[in-house]
């Protein structure tokens, strides 16, 4: 029987090895398939669209560009997996996709009853309602026996109940896979208002037929911060993607921007700039990758400003102000940690 014990107790210590030496492989499943899985929204103006030509843009789609930039040199290495908001997790953890770029809330259960990982918030955002202007509300009470459009498996799916059930506010659930068929039933007048998070909101009223016809309502009621997500069992691969997201932000606070990152590489005296773009080796060498890997992720799409502007800034449709998304020395809440 002691020999039996030993055994076993032996097979269950090499099981635990085992484990996580299998858990430890994505970057290098990355590396031999030649392409970053990225899982993404599929309609969501500011976030993910497809343009005319069949190519990704938007705020998630640079994202899954500059990882791949910063594992290979080249952004264009990316493959796209659209996903829904009810299939994002369990494609995620069946390992459909390498990460989740796809707009998802970190909160307490998710990250520790799903198997994943949230790495690091690149939007801060809330929920909130857009309501039909003909229904003439100008608060979410207001809404008390209308149809709500609502995204299936999101945290906005929850939140809404929540408010309506805590108030005894009666209203009636119109549940949808994806923003593209919320916006076609909001135009087709199948629901009085929509329930999500304000920058989908902004995105749903760009897309619509009649922008005017709809007001979003001025109540926020839940913190809604958004983070690509990984499977549990990988260090290395939280580390690289964390970073990726922390370069983005640190590079705009140094004022490091697509078209200024080579040179400043090369010229400047500043240790926290040489380390985040390389000139120092160290960053790039604790993270498996090439000493220069946030300088190609900075050259391909920019630094956190930069990209927010492209996708949100006042020349685009969804036009959102930064507000939390700002970086923490304008008074927002983006803060990278040091780079050294």
């Amino acid at each position: 029987m002691f020999k039996w014990m030993i055994g076993a107790l032996a097979g269950i210590t090499l099981a635990g090895i085992a484990q996580p030496a299998q858990a430890q492989a994505t970057l290098d499943a990355v590396r031999a398939r030649g392409a970053l899985n990225c899982g993404v929204n599929t309609n969501a103006p500011g976030f993910t669209t497809i343009d005319s030509r069949g190519d990704y843009q938007g705020m998630v789609a640079d994202l899954c560009r500059g990882l791949a930039a910063a594992i290979f040199s080249d952004a264009t290495k990316v493959r796209w997996v659209p996903l829904t908001f009810a299939t994002r997790f369990t494609a995620l953890t069946a390992g459909e996709v390498d990460v989740l770029m796809l707009t998802s809330t970190h909160t307490v259960l998710r990250d520790s009853t799903l198997g994943l990982r949230f790495t690091a918030n690149y939007f801060y955002d809330g929920h909130g309602f857009m309501a039909a202007r003909a229904t003439n509300a100008t608060n979410v009470a207001a809404l008390a026996g209308a149809s709500i459009c609502l995204l299936q498996g999101t945290t906005n799916e929850g939140i809404t109940a929540e408010y309506f059930r805590s108030r005894n506010l009666a209203f009636t659930p119109v549940l949808f896979a994806d923003q593209d068929q919320v916006v076609r039933a909001l135009a087709a007048g199948r629901c009085d208002a929509y329930g999500m998070d304000a920058s989908g909101l902004a995105s749903a009223q760009s897309a619509l037929p009649n922008p005017a016809d709809w007001v979003i309502l001025p109540e926020r009621f839940s913190k809604e911060p958004y983070t690509p997500e990984i499977r549990r069992g990988d260090e290395n691969w939280f580390d690289i993607v964390r970073w990726f997201v922390a370069a983005l932000i640190e590079a705009e606070e140094s004022s490091v921007t697509q078209a200024n990152a080579a040179s400043l590489r090369n010229t400047s005296q500043d240790a926290n700039i040489r380390r985040l773009l390389g000139a120092l080796p160290e960053v790039g060498q604790a993270l498996r990758l090439d000493p220069a890997w946030a300088l190609n992720a900075i050259r391909a799409i920019g630094n956190y400003g930069e990209m927010y502007n492209r996708h949100f800034g006042p020349g685009t449709p969804v036009a959102m102000p930064r507000g939390q998304n700002e970086i923490w020395t304008r008074g927002g809440l983006h803060y990278a940690p040091p780079f050294r």
